[in-house]
């Protein structure tokens, strides 16, 4: 945490100070570990858990007990019609059974004969109960199971969040580096040049050289300035780009400013920043990559559903059993003679609905499993891919290291064949183009390498945990 309060620090002065101060480098797991903590797209992301929760405690609402309190009363020219008055408290519980209490009182001049009841009251405790349709399986009980999934699936849709804007943010940050780079190349041989230049100034001056040879001179300096502010232009969208990422804390953007650069010695930690190091191809496991888990649990919650159809294809029988007492104390007043029940049945006769409606779930079952299988072969064959582009990658770095250092080898003997009056500006020019031109091709290689360590933690869809 002190190492996030003390970036906070930096990135509070530099946003408060425009003098010229010391390079400050962002490393590549702080830079990570902002993103992660204070994007707004990660902190959406964790409501995505929210509403997994939400959905969760919604449907357990389902199986909640219910006070239902009845009054209707009709009085019209001082006469009393009737005053009826029905308290209800039922149960649900998880199979198609309702415990029930009940409290009736009704009075009036017109009642229906069958809502006379005794004065006090009458008092009722029964069960309802489906032993058709939703006897194992009802709304009910489907609403909480495909909740439950859609909580862990929320869970893994978290973690594929998470991971897409880390890596986007980490392509930000491989760019930034590139662009950056590539203005040290240029700012070097910008150098080199003018200095050449003026070297060159001066012996035509003394008659050594010909004049022709300063104007190329010049012409090297000015192409070597025009590199340099094609570079300063990368350097400044790749820098927005990457402040897009950078959020403090209460969603106060950041912006980078000129002091602070890039790790330059990020090879060294982005295995250990991604937590992508020592993984070798044969530890991992398809099936928990978190789109799989995601589309696993999504299947889950439609084979519910299936269920759920198939059950209806059931004929609906409710029946109910109440008995009947004047007295509150109901467990002893207990009487099987007194009592109001009855049952429900229905069938429908050709069932086109409930068959349809099975059929689409099927349907829907069947389409979510090519998708599966569609994404299992996607992922691992793109993961292979990429563990043996970073073995090819090992191979280009070595050479393309082989190619710099050759090439700096012809630039420094020219240099001194050109120190002798044995070589021309010409062959300088043309020996120092090669040399930044291999040097901007290793930055780009470098680029292409981190970027594919990158992908490879996208394509695992990991979580980084010690950011």
């Amino acid at each position: 945490m002190n190492r996030y309060l003390s970036i906070l620090f930096v990135f509070v002065i530099t946003l408060t100070t425009a003098q010229e101060q010391d390079p400050i480098v962002l490393g590549f797991s702080e830079y990570l570990g902002y993103v992660k903590r204070y994007h707004p797209i990660a902190k959406q992301a964790e409501l995505t858990i929210q509403i997994g929760q939400a959905n969760l405690m919604k449907a357990r609402g389902g199986f909640d007990p219910k006070i239902e309190i009845d009054n209707e009363r009709k009085k019209f020219k001082n006469l009393e019609y009737f005053d009826q008055l029905n308290a209800t408290f039922k149960i649900p519980t998880w199979y198609g059974v309702e415990l029930k209490g009940n409290f009736e009182q009704n009075d009036g001049a017109f009642l229906n004969p069958q809502a006379f009841v005794p004065d006090n009251g009458l008092y009722s405790a029964g069960i309802s109960a489906s032993l058709g349709q939703g006897l194992f399986i009802n709304k009910r009980m489907a609403d909480l199971k495909k909740a439950k999934f859609f909580r862990k699936q929320t869970e893994a849709d978290r973690e594929l969040l998470i991971n897409q804007i880390l890596f986007d943010a980490s392509l930000a940050y491989f760019n930034w580096l590139k662009a950056y780079n590539e203005i040290q190349i240029y700012e070097q041989f910008l150098s080199n040049a003018e200095i050449r230049f003026q070297g060159v100034k001066r012996s035509v001056e003394n008659g050594d050289k010909a004049a022709i040879d300063s104007i190329e001179a010049g012409i090297t300096v000015k192409n070597r300035t025009l590199g340099l502010e094609q570079s300063k232009v990368k350097l400044m969208k790749t820098t927005l780009e990457l402040s897009t990422f950078l959020w403090l804390n209460d969603n106060i953007p950041v912006e980078i400013q000129p002091n602070v650069i890039p790790d330059a010695f990020i090879e060294n930690s982005i295995d250990n920043a991604l937590e992508i190091s020592g993984l070798p191809l044969t530890n991992f496991v398809i099936e928990n990559h978190p789109k799989l888990r995601s589309l696993s649990y999504k299947y889950e919650g439609l084979e519910v559903d299936k269920r759920l159809k198939a059950n209806k294809l059931l004929p609906k029988i409710d029946v109910q059993y109440n008995f009947l007492t004047e007295t509150a104390d109901i467990a002893r007043s207990y009487n099987t003679n007194q009592y109001k029940g009855g049952f429900n049945i229905a069938f429908p006769l050709f069932m086109r609905k409930e068959r349809g409606d099975l059929r689409l779930a099927k349907v829907k079952l069947q389409d979510l499993q090519f998708e599966i299988d569609n994404a299992r072969i996607t992922i691992q064959n793109k993961v292979f891919a990429l563990y043996r582009a970073l073995e090819s990658f090992e191979t280009q770095n070595q050479l393309i290291s082989a190619i710099v250092a050759d090439y700096e080898t012809m630039l420094n003997a020219e240099e001194r064949k050109f120190s002798f009056g044995e070589s021309s500006f010409f062959l300088i020019n043309s020996r120092e183009k090669n040399l930044i031109d291999s040097q901007l091709k290793s930055i780009e290689l470098q680029n292409e390498y981190l970027k594919t360590k990158a992908k490879l933690f996208n394509s695992l869809s990991r979580d980084i945990k010690n950011l």
